[in-house]
């Protein structure tokens, strides 16, 4: 980029544009690595495990191993426990993933009855018999609750981390002590079989594993279909202590279809079948010497899934998830009233089941099976789920001799009080090491606080022993000091739980401090550098007003920024910021609306623009699918104007078809008008092309085909539209398109845009499905409208530089196009099944690349390669005696412009996450908001880079050789 006076002699040097582009990328980079750095730290993973001989050291130590002997085994070779007395000898763990709480939950429950309720039957016939040894459980997770986290919850007995969720498609072996770990140094076998995360993180521990392939969301039966396969024969095997079978079926079902599906309900009900002939084996092998004699029934979800099939946040419907637990041919032991348990009741009060929190289940395992428990649980045995396994004694005996009942109630509530009493010196132990361990830990008055609680919780306890050993109180006040023990021991776990939850993140507030200090001087870095670009234009452009670029519409667009910017620090305003970008368009559109009415010309164009706005609301207002978006928008609307089901579906099914019709034939229009030439044309005419093959995929997809075609149509087609697409991306990258005999540069930079968006749309629309080509229409009718109606409320004879306020709204439509395509700032909102178009074996990059172009296509990709219309749209700069230096001059204040506004959004959401940090949606909402941010900010701005090195039309060897020119 060069500007000189006009006689030509002075000269102005200054940077090259992409050079200037390149330093904004570095900046950012930078900024977000550091503040990155000190905000989404992990939790301080320990080296430490947890062994039977650590135990000796606990106060409350009396786990029935024979005196010597810290292994857990005998003389006689057999288990007698480590830390605890086992009270199973086998379980049998059945994972059903996004296994919603109203899935397993009687629909009296809830207010109304859906068509998914009360389908697992057998589990709700099963827990609610008056002689059932079974329970449901209202199981809660902890967010975010994606697939990878949950495991690591559920095994470890600790927190999950949000940083962990860039692991969750590339797992990787889990170091930290674990459940699995724990089992496999007991020397008890595991067998697992279904989603092969557990596979990848746990790489060494299971004596058989049948590990399927978790990623292809659109299958629904592979993973399904392998554990039944392989679990009932293992069933019948001896070679197992703990059996593992994860189905995948419901989750997938849900991402694709969502809960309310015909799918969903028939994977429902498939579930309801195998779990009939699990718990019929279980029963029929129950008997004494059975196989399984002693065995505990465990079925449960990793976490829940909304009504659309996401999971990732922290909303009820996410982290409320069920269990099931049986165990065969026992009956449950008597809770006594002085024991409270927090219950829900349903509608008629007749149905009863308690909470769970999934923080408690690798410890309450390892207590069941008597294994050392995990080194960095914080979770507590759960009563309930003690209780269950523990009933050792007919119910028989309990209905003829009340009073063998109540005694029996003291022998295991004696038992369950030492497991909590070891259970709270591990969780004492873990803390004190990790506060002297880790970089920040717990500071020393959240210590004091939990040592006051503990010291408390063990006089308690020690007052219940000495109770039992004098043998002088009766036995309802044994059972009453067992229970202030229990008491006091719960609040313990409760501060330890709550101190975790708001203080298990550790903050470095000087790293997060020195990148929002980088991404400031960024900003200054590009609103200098526009400066520059203003003083070097009009000097070119001889118009003294460029040397200061104030206007109403440049405050107003400062205006607009500074108000959907501020608006992000709300955590309300944050969930609702597609509307706030709708209302801020649309006020923009009304401002030129008034000044269209003052000079009396382009109404169309305000009339169209405005129903756009219009439109895109309405699209975000119904929430377009992750499948079909065009489907739910046309199916919520058809009864507007009175279409029948049938007809409707026939013009749902149609319109994609229609606006491809459309798109092709602006291409086409484009390459018989003169627009495109040479290479160029042929680029065209291969996106023309490329639409044809999306048509016939759709339509294989609609089973117009037969089998064979069907498959090609599902998995080659793609394939081809990518490798054409790739290929004429190389081609724009490091060919000249014929544009040698083109001598005017606004043909030259009208061909290039329409080249590199014609190449981008048809891998955009394919991976964005059916609501593709009207979201490409959209994208087209709103940067028409901008184009025409910039500088609209200004005299155009004054100044030839770029209107700011036109930049703003191209911004505030792109904002607009990412949520109207059914996306939103969470891990849920992310489709999925896009990243497995075309395959269906999963690879990280190549997935990864193609969630990224559905997920920013509409919103970063086209609007960026996009912004040259707003150059072309100013016709003052093409009237001039040097049009190429001042295109390229203007370009580069557009993409300086654009870049600043989306930075600008990014620092106002790394100062919210800072101040916001210890907020109680930090996790479900602020930083899933960051991380979308920022990721959208470097691709934009890797981008630029690009599009300023395509578009720049300067080449040295087609440099006008004018004075004027040189530089």
């Amino acid at each position: 980029m060069s500007g000189g006076s006009p006689d030509g002699k002075s000269q102005t040097k200054t940077m090259h544009p992409t050079l200037i582009f390149l330093s904004v990328l570095v900046l950012h980079v930078v900024s977000i690595l550091i503040f990155t750095r000190g905000f989404l730290l992990a939790r301080t993973e320990l080296p430490f495990h947890s062994d039977c001989s650590d135990v000796s050291s606990c106060p409350c130590y009396d786990s029935g191993v024979e005196s010597g002997s810290f292994n857990g085994t005998s003389r006689d070779g057999a288990f007698r426990g480590c830390w605890t007395k086992p009270v199973v000898g086998k379980i049998v763990i059945i994972v059903l993933d996004a296994l919603r709480f109203d899935f397993v939950a009687p629909s009296s429950f809830f207010e109304e009855k859906k068509p998914w309720m009360d389908k697992l039957k057998v589990l709700q016939k099963l827990a609610f018999n008056e002689r059932s040894t079974a329970r449901i459980f209202k199981a809660i997770a902890d967010p975010p609750t994606t697939s990878l986290q949950r495991l690591k919850g559920l095994t470890i007995g600790g927190l999950p981390t949000f940083v962990d969720i860039g692991n969750s498609f590339g797992t990787p072996a889990l170091a930290e002590d674990n459940l699995i770990n724990q089992l496999i140094n007991s020397g008890k076998r595991v067998v697992m079989m279904g989603d092969d995360t557990w596979v990848q993180l746990f790489p060494q521990h299971f004596v058989r594993s049948y590990p399927l392939p978790s990623f292809n969301v659109k299958d629904l039966d592979t993973v399904d279909n392998g554990c039944i396969k392989h679990l009932f024969p293992s069933m019948y095997e001896e070679d197992w202590d703990v059996l593992i079978a994860h189905f995948l079926g419901m989750d997938h079902a849900g991402h694709i279809f969502g809960v309310d599906s015909a799918e969903m309900i028939e994977k429902l009900e498939q579930y309801n079948s195998v779990l009939e002939k699990v718990i019929e084996v279980l029963e029929s092998q129950s008997g004494p010497g059975g196989l399984h004699e002693n065995t505990l029934l465990l079925v449960m979800g990793d976490h829940g899934q909304t009504l659309n099939g996401d999971h990732g946040g922290g909303s009820a419907e996410e982290v409320e998830t069920s269990m099931f637990a049986m165990s065969p041919k026992r009956s449950l032991p008597f809770i006594p009233p002085e024991i409270e348990t927090p219950y829900e009741f349903d509608s008629e009060n007749r149905v009863q089941i308690s909470t769970f929190q999934q923080l408690d289940f690798a410890v309450t395992v390892s207590a069941l099976l008597g294994i050392p428990f995990p080194f960095g649980s914080i979770g507590r045995v759960n009563l309930e789920l003690y209780a269950l396994a523990a009933g050792n004694w007919s119910m028989e005996e309990s209905e003829v001799d009340p009073g063998q009942n109540y005694l029996s109630s003291e022998m295991w509530l004696h038992d369950y009080v030492q497991v909590l009493c070891t259970n709270a010196w591990q969780v004492k132990r873990y803390i004190d090491i990790y506060s002297a361990s880790s970089m920040i830990g717990f500071s020393s008055d959240d210590v004091s606080l939990l040592s006051n609680a503990y010291v408390k919780a063990e006089k308690m306890y020690l007052k219940a022993m000495n109770a039992l050993a004098s043998q002088s109180d009766p036995g309802d006040t044994f059972v009453t000091h067992l229970k202030s023990s229990i008491d006091a021991h719960a609040e313990f776990f409760s501060r330890v739980s709550e101190l975790a939850r708001s203080k298990w993140t550790e903050f470095k507030l000087g790293m997060m401090g020195l990148g929002l200090g980088i991404m400031l001087f960024s900003l200054l870095f590009q609103y200098f550098a526009i400066r520059r670009v203003i003083k070097i234009f009009g000097k070119t452009s001889h118009k003294v007003s460029g040397d200061s670029g104030i206007s109403f519409g440049s405050l107003f667009a400062c205006f607009l920024v500074a108000i959907h910017a501020t608006s992000l620090l709300s955590n309300s305003y944050l969930v609702e910021e597609a509307k706030v970008a709708t209302f801020l368009l649309a006020t923009v559109v009304f401002v030129k609306f008034k000044h269209s009415m003052v000079k009396m010309k382009m109404f169309y164009e305000v009339g169209a623009f405005l129903f756009l706005v219009l439109v895109l609301r309405f699209a975000i207002y119904v929430g377009l699918s992750k499948q079909a978006g065009v489907t739910t928008l046309l199916s919520s609307g058809s009864w507007i104007i009175g279409i029948n089901e049938a007809y409707s579906t026939i013009i749902v099914e149609l319109i994609p078809f229609v606006a491809l019709i459309f798109l092709a034939y602006l291409l086409y229009r484009a390459t018989a008008s003169g627009i495109v030439l040479g290479i160029s044309k042929a680029i065209v005419v291969k996106a023309i092309f490329c639409y044809v093959l999306i048509a016939v995929h759709w339509a294989s997809e609609n089973g117009i085909s037969n089998l064979a075609f069907k498959k090609t149509g599902r998995t080659l087609i793609p394939r081809i539209i990518y490798a054409i697409g790739l290929g004429e991306l190389l081609l724009l990258a490091f060919g000249k398109l014929g544009e040698v005999g083109v001598t005017d540069c606004r043909e030259r930079l009208l061909n290039r845009t329409v080249c590199m968006l014609s190449t981008w749309s048809s891998t955009v629309i394919l991976l964005s499905g059916r609501q593709g080509p009207l979201m490409a229409i959209a994208s087209i009718i709103g940067g028409y409208c901008i184009m025409k109606l910039q500088n609209a409320g200004e005299d155009n004879g004054v100044s030839l530089i770029a209107d700011p306020l036109s930049v703003v709204e191209w911004s505030l439509l792109a904002v607009i196009m990412f949520f109207s395509t059914g996306h939103w700032c969470a891990f849920d909102g992310l489709r999925y099944g896009a990243a497995f178009v075309g395959f269906d074996e999963f690879a990280l990059v190549r997935q990864a690349i193609l969630l990224t172009i559905e997920t920013f296509g509409f919103s970063h990709i086209i609007p960026i390669f996009g912004l040259p219309f707003l150059v072309l749209g100013n016709n003052l700069i093409f009237r001039t005696n040097q049009p190429r230096k001042l295109v390229t001059l203007c370009l580069t204040q557009v993409y300086l412009m654009y870049g600043l506004i989306m930075a600008t959004t990014v620092t106002v959401t790394i100062i919210c996450v800072t101040i916001q940090r210890r907020h109680l949606m930090v996790w479900a909402l602020f930083a899933p908001k960051f991380v979308f941010d920022v990721v959208g900010l470097l691709l934009a701005d890797v981008l630029i880079c690009f599009a300023s090195l395509y578009y720049h039309l300067l080449d040295k060897t087609e440099r006008p050789q004018d004075p004027a020119s040189k530089s």
